[in-house]
């Protein structure tokens, strides 16, 4: 006898409880069983709407975008240099949200088309300006996949912002490390000032586009 459809249960509550429970118990602690738990059903209840943990996942990459692109219009005539700037520190900010929350958006497939809305807005700036298409979808997915990179190490480290893992205390490791004096010092910005790293990382990445495709600043 099929199971019937709990009368407690959608989709959308389901995926906030989840992006709620993230947060505490981290991608690995977060299993459907939990879930079902937190929202008082029987965890068979769940595959009425995500066949396992990745559908899961993709909805919840697709509510974190959803909230993080809410209020995040940029004007048109934006320098596409700006534009990408301001994307992916927006973007930094939505990750930081969540623990995890990188994790969560690796690998994950944004259900729906809403994420095409933003993205046809920014490869048609990047063209405005005088890419060629391939050019900016590399350009655009060269600064996404950094700042994807760049959270996944962060939150690595400081799980939720104010919170740090044990074993990487700085002092502790230059010592450790006094035989490598440049090595032990560089610990300083590895990890930490995870702000000024990203902004200086994202500078990098988007000065090596214009100067790899010549694409000055203000050209249409």
């Amino acid at each position: 006898m099929a199971t019937r459809r709990s009368p407690k249960l959608d989709k959308k509550q389901a995926v906030e409880t989840s992006l709620r429970l993230l947060n505490d118990l981290g991608l690995d602690g977060l299993s459907l069983r939990a879930i079902a738990k937190e929202l008082d059903v029987q965890a068979p209840a769940l595959y009425w709407h995500f066949k396992n943990k990745q559908e899961l996942l993709d909805e919840m990459a697709t509510e974190m975008y959803r909230r993080m692109t809410a209020d995040a219009a940029l004007p048109p005539d934006l320098p596409w240099q700006d534009r990408l700037l301001a994307a992916n520190r927006a973007l930094r900010t939505a990750l930081l949200r969540y623990r995890d929350g990188a994790k969560v958006f690796s690998g994950s497939r944004f259900t729906g088309t809403e994420y095409a809305t933003q993205m046809e807005e920014h490869l048609r700036a990047l063209t405005a300006a005088g890419f060629t298409l391939p050019q900016a979808v590399r350009a655009t997915t060269t600064a996404y996949f950094f700042t994807l990179g760049f959270v996944t190490e962060e939150q690595g480290v400081e799980p939720l912002p104010g919170e740090r893992r044990e074993g990487y205390d700085v002092a502790e490791r230059a010592e450790r490390l006094a035989e490598f004096p440049l090595s032990a010092e560089a610990g300083a910005d590895l990890f930490q000032d995870y702000d000024q790293g990203f902004e200086e990382g994202l500078r990098l990445v988007v000065a090596g586009i214009e100067a790899r495709y010549a694409v000055p600043r203000g050209a249409a």
